[in-house]
């Protein structure tokens, strides 16, 4: 059975109250009265007896009193909470005439997530949105979109902000029950020491997809016997290299003796453009893989050959691609890490019509288990999703029986939050230890 991190996590409460007396102080938008914010650090989360969880959220407007400001919203952006598709989106309230913008919300104890802020003027409210209800929706998503330049991450939260895959900054916030990610401790307070003395940087020219592309080879450990390292195939791999740097991470769960030391192959995506092509169910891509990349990988770096210690990693295309090397291919990639897989495709009705997704086919893998269409082989596989992820949700959990029925073994969980690399990077942790726990042993 998978065993969670035991290690306590330690998140500052408030009383229930705290941030309403707050806000009536006389002293409201002092610098004493943000000074006491800023030593609690946001969001500031309140919690009752009964463990209800308030989380609140501030910004000090730069240009002072509503008097002096431009500012007309301040819109606030946190992944599966808020309602980025909304025309009138969640947006801070300004406390009277006063520099504080505030706004809150209940929230399971046991999320996380990430999030920004963004203020705007005027000429960045959202304009009238008229016509079918189908052209309002492409309308309110090219204005939301036209605002991601304008986000910017809360310096009030004492966490370093991360880069999600489009370039944009964001916080962190973590629930007091949420799961502990001790990997990523030092890392969040910017202590992480790693050297990077192990990883390589390197250029895959590939024939078969006519393709060049950066991949980076890491080793984490020491071994006696380096020709059976296990390999960790990681899709996506620019978002653990640059977005959030994974190094110091595996460094200390292998030095805590949670992971075995290991060969860490993170393959760029190049683009938006190549990912919607190569990452879902493409033979091609993993032939390239299999007859092009491990060869050149092998040359930099010793790793074992054997499926049951070669892991592939991916989360939302790249989940859905994990599973497809290994269920297509399960002499090679024996070890699967997916997370919150798009396993509704090809089949975009799902994320469009999801009110009606149980009319809808099943996806191309589920159905290729379904009817018995993939080579023999059993597979060790660690399956995550978010509960606040709709679409993503109802097709993991589709998903799962269809994997337990035809005798792959599995642990599955869902998670406290949503489609967010900030819940993935300890899934990912969690997931290798598990997948690996028979490597710590020879």
């Amino acid at each position: 059975m998978f065993r969670a991190n035991s290690e306590i996590q330690t998140v500052k409460t408030c009383p229930t109250g705290t941030v309403a007396h707050w806000l009536q102080l006389n002293s409201l938008g002092t610098d004493s009265w943000w000074q006491r914010v800023s030593e609690v650090g946001t969001p500031v989360i309140e919690r009752d007896g009964c463990g209800k969880t308030t989380m609140h959220f501030f910004w000090r407007d730069p240009q002072g009193y509503s008097t002096q400001s431009t500012t007309e919203r301040v819109y606030i952006d946190i992944n599966g909470v808020t309602d980025h598709h909304s025309t009138t989106p969640e947006s801070l309230k300004r406390m009277g005439a006063s520099d504080v913008w505030h706004w809150s919300t209940l929230i399971d104890p046991n999320w996380r997530g990430s999030y920004s802020l963004i203020p705007v003027s005027a000429e960045h409210l959202p304009p009238l949105f008229s016509g079918s209800d189908e052209a309002c929706e492409v309308l309110q998503r090219r204005w939301w979109i036209s605002l991601m330049p304008l986000a910017i991450p809360d310096i009030l939260n004492h966490s370093r902000p991360f880069m999600n895959s489009r370039g944009t900054a964001l916080s962190k916030a973590h629930m007091p029950d949420a799961p502990y990610q001790s990997a990523w401790a030092l890392h969040d307070a910017g202590l992480s020491k790693t050297t990077l003395t192990t990883l390589q940087t390197l250029q895959w020219q590939s024939t078969l997809l006519n393709t060049t592309r950066t991949v980076w080879l890491f080793t984490s450990g020491e071994t006696a016997e380096p020709e059976r390292r296990p390999l960790v195939i990681l899709l996506d791999g620019q978002n653990w290299v640059h977005g959030q740097p994974i190094f110091s991470a595996l460094e200390h769960a292998t030095d805590a003796g949670e992971l075995p030391p290991a060969s860490w192959l993170f393959i760029d995506v190049i683009d938006s453009q190549h990912r919607e092509v190569e990452l879902p169910c493409n033979e091609t891509f993993w032939q390239a893989i299999q007859q092009e990349l491990l060869p050149f990988a092998q040359q930099h770096v010793a790793f074992s050959h054997e499926a049951s210690r070669t892991l592939v990693v991916g989360q939302s295309y790249g989940g859905l691609a994990a599973l497809y090397a290994g269920l297509h291919w399960p002499q090679r990639f024996g070890g699967i890490l997916t997370q919150s897989g798009s396993f509704w495709w090809p089949h975009l009705q799902y994320i469009r019509d999801y009110a009606n997704r149980e009319q809808h086919a099943p996806g191309l893998l589920l159905r290729q288990l379904q009817n018995n269409e993939l080579p023999a082989g059993k597979l060790k596989i660690f399956q995550e999703v978010g509960d606040r992820e709709a679409d993503m949700l109802y097709v993991n959990q589709q998903m799962r029986p269809a994997l337990e029925a035809a005798g792959h073994s599995l642990h599955f969980r869902c998670y406290s939050g949503g489609h967010d690399a900030l819940c993935w990077r300890g899934g990912l942790i969690d997931g290798c230890r598990w997948l690996l726990a028979d490597c710590l042993n020879g």
